[in-house]
């Protein structure tokens, strides 16, 4: 049987970012294993699919700590400037990053080439083993380690279990970590775009009756969009020879003419929340830990701030024992706040610009507005905005 310090079931965004944080952290010391279901370097992998992410400036931060960033950054697209609109009403408001001292408010990546980036950087570490694909079957926790069984492999043990693989996660079942679920009943149509004006580095959030539209700024000038809309709408309209020009009459013509649009993904949309995060030799973190509302994008940047604080966490452990509950428990209590806080913002802003009751509608407007007019009222939703939380 292979022993190793840490078992990483998820070899995605977050599970990667972690095995190359904790490597560099601890200078290639312990021995990770990376169990994934998916050959990152196929194109279908849905870790590394073709949707783009936008990291937040703290997210950037800590890629730079871990490292990382200079490996992402030849291949993002800064974010110069944020339009927030409701479909219908006068409100709206612009976002620059001099309100926040900033040259960018974001990078936007494509995932596709962050999966390219990460198999590479990760086939370059001699502490680091890859299983893929191979799926975890079960889970045997003793006293001082765990025991983790793959499909086609046999049994591997480490110190420590950390679930990475997303708001399904098997680990979490097998260890009955359950979760609490908020369906918002609405699904996500994620496409890239193309547009007749160059988008400047400019992002747009423009919130309708149906569901926030969201265009971010891509290479190439092309946009990442996430339109989100009733289930039956989006598997609808996913498939309509017409979905350029539907897109259109929603989002309107501020990048002009809407040339095409690539093959869309339709992605349902819940709220998942684990209040447990840690137990006996198991952590979790990032989309296993909880899922959110694409509106904002913060769920990606929201499980980094997980990574970065577990790897904290477990640089203060007792020595040779990465394991030990005590460092877990501290990671638990360091993530409770920044979890709540995002969850409930996240969804708050959903359920504030669903409501289509006139004086709702109204007061978010004057809102926005006073928002746009007054820098000094967004520097609480642009901290969080831009990961510049405590964690």
């Amino acid at each position: 049987m292979q022993l190793f310090d840490i078992v990483i079931s998820g070899g995605a965004m977050t599970g990667a970012t972690l095995a190359l944080a904790l490597n560099q952290r601890f200078n290639g010391r312990l021995k990770i294993a990376v169990v994934e279901a998916f050959d990152p370097s196929e194109q279908e992998h849905p870790g590394f699919d073709a949707r783009s992410i936008a990291l937040s400036d703290g997210t950037v931060r800590i890629l730079q700590a871990f490292d990382l960033w200079e490996h992402i950054f030849p291949y993002t697209t800064p974010i110069q400037h944020i339009h927030v609109s409701d479909a219908g009403h006068a409100g709206m408001a612009d976002i620059e990053p001099e309100h926040a001292g900033l040259s960018a408010l974001g990078y936007v990546v494509e995932l596709a080439d962050v999966g390219r980036i990460y198999t590479e950087l990760l086939r370059q570490c001699s502490s680091v083993s890859l299983f893929c694909p191979q799926q975890i079957e079960l889970v045997d926790r003793q006293p001082d380690s765990v025991t983790v069984t793959l499909k086609n492999f046999g049994d591997i043990q480490a110190k420590l279990l950390v679930a990475a693989d997303g708001s399904a996660s098997t680990c979490c079942e097998l260890l009955g970590h359950t979760a609490d679920v908020y369906d918002f009943e609405q699904s996500a149509v994620i496409a890239n775009v193309a547009v007749a004006q160059p988008h400047s580095g400019r992002a747009f959030e423009r919130f309708t009756p149906n569901g926030p539209v969201a265009l971010l700024p891509m290479k190439n000038e092309r946009m990442s969009l996430v339109w989100c809309m009733e289930p039956g709408q989006a598997e609808s309209i996913s498939s309509d020879d017409g979905f350029a020009e539907k897109l259109q009459q929603v989002f309107g013509w501020r990048l002009g003419k809407i040339l095409r649009a690539g093959s869309r993904a339709v992605y349902p949309l819940k709220l998942t929340v684990r209040s447990r995060t840690v137990s006996h030799r198991f952590a979790v973190i990032g989309n296993a830990a909880q899922t959110l509302h694409p509106i904002a994008g913060q769920g990606f940047n929201l499980g980094i701030r997980d990574v970065a604080t577990l790897v904290e966490c477990l640089e203060q452990q007792q020595p040779g024992d990465v394991g030990d509950i005590a460092g877990l428990l501290k990671y638990q209590d360091r993530r409770c706040s920044d979890r709540n806080q995002t969850a409930g913002i996240t969804s708050s802003l959903v359920s504030l610009f669903s409501n289509q009751w006139v004086p709702a509608a109204v007061s978010r407007n004057l809102g926005l507005m006073f928002f746009d007019l007054v820098p000094l009222l967004q520097q609480p939703l642009l901290k969080r905005t831009l990961g510049h939380v405590i964690r």
